[in-house]
């Protein structure tokens, strides 16, 4: 990246998701990290970014829900207003679902930010998510912890947000399971349960979309083959659309009843192709 250009990534979501966990990964890929920023210094900060009063062109600051609500309310209008200032912002929100984030709080016995004696740790879950709604449907990239390991999620960060290609919209194609349930962070999603199961192949059933005899078994039906090619054509007409409207992500998941399947092998084959025309590509097989 040229140092003329700035670049500032904001990273929100709900507390215990793992917004730590990804400003740590960017801290460790060179990148000036600010945690819980008050929004309302962050035109002043940005200010310094963009003078170069800060060294390192590219910047990462922490948001969460302890900022005043009508600060986080206006903050995509500050956003958008700092943009046009010629300051490249993404807005990344990390989250994961009530049960998930429970059950973290529970096993580390971290008490959550805005719980206290009279507001349970359910009810702050539950507020948080309400305070923090307007800014997940702002954002750039949404990124699911639910069934994400640490790792995993640090890689997300590294190759979604990190190494991106700052003149290209990334894609990331993520198959999954119907049975674990969709995944939230998705902006296209396909469903190929009617597609024929190699689960109901004995020496199949252990196996998955990238092992060859799986591969084989898909390839010889032409349901699987005309499914892949009109989601290939559908997606290949959509994200010039997506790329007119600068956005910098997308997220396509594809489903099957339990994710070893169907959705792998047709995910990796919309990878194959994107990719050999260009595309920036990340694969995320979410159940195996």
């Amino acid at each position: 990246m040229s140092p003329a250009v700035r670049r500032l990534i904001i990273v929100s979501g709900l507390s215990g998701a793992g917004k730590t966990i990804a400003l740590n990964t960017l801290e460790d890929l060179g990148f000036y990290c600010i945690d819980n920023l008050p929004i309302s210094l962050l035109n002043e900060f940005a200010r310094q970014i963009l003078d170069s009063s800060i060294q390192t062109a590219e910047v990462a600051i922490g948001i969460d829900a302890r900022n005043p609500e009508r600060d986080i309310v206006d903050l995509p209008g500050v956003i958008t207003a700092l943009k046009k200032q010629g300051l490249i912002i993404d807005l990344v929100f990390i989250e994961a679902n009530d049960d998930v984030l429970t059950n973290r709080f529970s096993e580390t016995r971290r008490k959550h930010p805005l719980s206290s004696e009279s507001v349970s740790l359910a009810t702050a879950i539950k507020k948080e998510r309400q305070i923090m709604e307007d800014l997940s449907e702002h954002a750039d990239i949404r990124i699911d912890t639910s069934y994400t390991m640490m790792h995993e999620l640090r890689d997300l960060v590294r190759k979604r947000i990190a190494k991106r290609s700052l003149s290209s919209l990334s894609i990331q194609f993520t198959s999954f399971g119907y049975k674990h349930g969709i995944p939230r962070d998705a902006d296209f999603v396909f469903d190929v349960r009617c597609l024929p199961n190699p689960y109901w192949e004995k020496d199949l059933r252990g196996l998955s979309g990238n092992d060859k005899p799986v591969i084989e078994f898909l390839a010889k039906h032409g349901q699987v083959s005309e499914m892949t090619e009109q989601i290939k054509k559908f997606l290949v007409y959509w994200i010039p659309q997506f790329e007119a409207d600068n956005r910098s992500y997308l997220c396509v998941a594809v489903g099957c009843t339990g994710g070893h399947h169907r959705s792998v092998y047709i995910i990796e084959q919309l990878a194959e192709f994107f990719r050999s025309q260009g595309k920036p590509v990340i694969i995320s097989h979410r159940d195996i």
